[in-house]
């Protein structure tokens, strides 16, 4: 549910009305959570799920990518961002009370998610300890460069400061790949290792218990439940991709692998960069997202309809699921039939394109500019006489006249689509049915989660209209800087058109 906080008559809001479809409830049933963005110090948040927090930053993010949103990215300060922006804050209340009710299942303690879990720590905790190790401030001198430059080039080329600093970058990567190198080679020698091949070798496995050791790093046992799947997959893959491999040394390099990366993550864990704050965002963002997906999965899978409860649903659903036949137009509007006889007569004969007689001829609006192209018309959209003439026609016939309000139409049909979605024994409509199914269950269940009061919602409108507006005023602002003599973006368009014509 949502709790208003304040109601501001301002831009986002006619979107905050059409858009949303969260219940309202009192501000006394949210406690704690009544405190406004200000209070908290994070003028950023614009909503929050419980103890979930929801920034303008997250939706901006995802807003920019095209793949999150479905769609074109939509302009900065345009009405579009700020209907895309409100549909995103939506989703995000959605997936934000699917993690809560994860956590309050239980959900977190799935052996599957611990183990996925931990291996993502793993592997950020030794990135950034592979990090640290580069980042140790490697120099490069004037006269290393010199050096390089003497020994590797011609006399006949200059030292410029753009090629000092292209050797400097080089010797640089060399050095940090010779420390890691180094790192690499001494990487075991302060650590106590016990190694059992015996326990991660092809025989046997099926019956080999999950707390089989296969190595011991330090104090730290890996077994075979840990990373048997691992080990599985590298001596099976290797035999794959060459028939010839030895999927026992495979094993063993995975093993090797492993032992590796499980002693830079303690070492890691020694420095104490399991405190840093680049690990704990993204182990948190990984630890909701994951959740989340494993939760809705779940969910899923539980409410998979059987192919009666399909059918029925479909048959229920036809009209959201049919694309109807649709024509695309070419068109001419003229004002009396006896224009449109004479002129149907020359597009027939060849004397006169449809392209002309709308530029020459048709009094539609912006004929002059499309050229009579109407582009795709679905069964149903026009008038009954248009549209009964327009789906009597085949791809390249002419049409007409037929009268409307509007005068007198020639029309011509340039292609064709097919129905779709007809006939629920296609595969492709019921995959599509099965998945509008299933969104409907999901969406429903994510609703009982909002009207039952299990999470509190609350959103902060007023912050998420400043910071629109805020986001809108910069770019006018930037706009009208652009638009002035001697601006950057002037000097670059005057490049550009100067570039242009010398090329031609």
């Amino acid at each position: 549910m949502i709790v208003q906080k304040r109601t501001t008559p301002k831009v986002l809001l006619p979107f905050l009305a059409g858009l949303f479809v969260l219940p309202v409830c009192a501000t006394g049933n949210m406690g704690a959570a009544n405190a406004t963005p200000e209070e908290e110090g994070a003028s950023d948040i614009v909503a929050r799920v419980g103890d979930q927090p929801i920034t303008f930053n997250d939706i901006n993010t995802a807003l920019n990518s095209s793949a999150v949103v479905g769609v074109s990215i939509p302009a900065l300060g345009s009405p579009q961002r700020d209907t895309a922006r409100i549909i995103l804050l939506d989703k995000f209340v959605s997936a934000n009370l699917i993690y809560l009710d994860a956590l309050s299942l239980g959900v977190d303690k799935d052996p599957q998610y611990e183990k996925a879990i931990s291996r993502f720590s793993d592997a950020i905790l030794a990135g950034l300890y592979r990090q640290r190790i580069e980042a140790g401030g490697i120099e490069v001198s004037d006269a290393e460069v010199q050096t390089y430059f003497n020994e590797n080039m011609s006399s006949a080329i200059e030292l410029t400061d753009e090629l000092r600093v292209q050797i400097a970058a080089m010797l640089r990567r060399e050095k940090v790949h010779e420390r890691l190198a180094d790192a690499q080679k001494h990487l075991r020698d302060d650590v106590a290792l016990v190694v059992h091949p015996e326990n991660i070798a092809p025989t046997g496995e099926e019956a080999r218990p999950e707390d089989a050791p296969v190595a011991k790093v330090g104090a730290e046992i890996i077994s075979w439940g840990e990373i048997g799947d691992k080990i599985v997959a590298a001596g099976k893959g290797s035999t794959l991709a060459d028939h010839l491999a030895f999927e026992e040394q495979a094993r063993r390099e995975a093993l090797e692998r492993e032992v590796d990366l499980r002693i830079m993550v303690q070492k890691a864990r020694a420095e104490g960069l399991d405190q840093d704050p680049l690990y704990k965002s993204r182990i948190g963002e990984y630890r909701k997202t994951l959740l989340t997906n494993l939760h809705r999965g779940r969910l899923l899978k539980d409410m998979e309809p059987t192919e009666q409860e399909l059918k029925a649903w479909y048959e229920a659903n036809r009209g959201r699921l049919v694309v109807p036949e649709a024509r695309k137009l070419h068109m001419v509007v003229v004002e009396t039939r006896k224009e449109a006889d004479a002129l149907k007569g020359e597009i027939e004969s060849g004397e006169m394109t449809m392209y002309r007689a709308a530029r020459d001829y048709s009094i539609a609006a912006n004929a002059k500019q499309d050229l009579g192209e109407v582009g795709w018309v679905y069964q149903g959209d026009m008038t009954p006489p248009l549209d009964e003439a327009i789906f009597a026609l085949g791809p390249g016939q002419v049409g007409g006249p037929i009268e409307s309000p509007a005068g007198w139409h020639l029309i011509k049909v340039t292609d064709v689509k097919e129905a779709e979605h007809t006939d629920f024994g296609d595969d492709k409509t019921r995959a599509l049915a099965r998945r509008k199914y299933l969104d409907e269950k999901l969406d429903a269940y994510t609703r009982g989660l909002r009207e039952n009061n299990r999470f509190a919602v609350e959103v902060f409108e007023d912050r998420l209209v400043e910071l629109a507006q805020r986001e809108a005023d910069m770019i006018k602002t930037l706009e009208q800087k652009a638009q002035q003599p001697g601006s950057v973006t002037q000097t670059r368009i005057g490049e550009l058109q100067r570039l242009m014509k010398s090329t031609h």
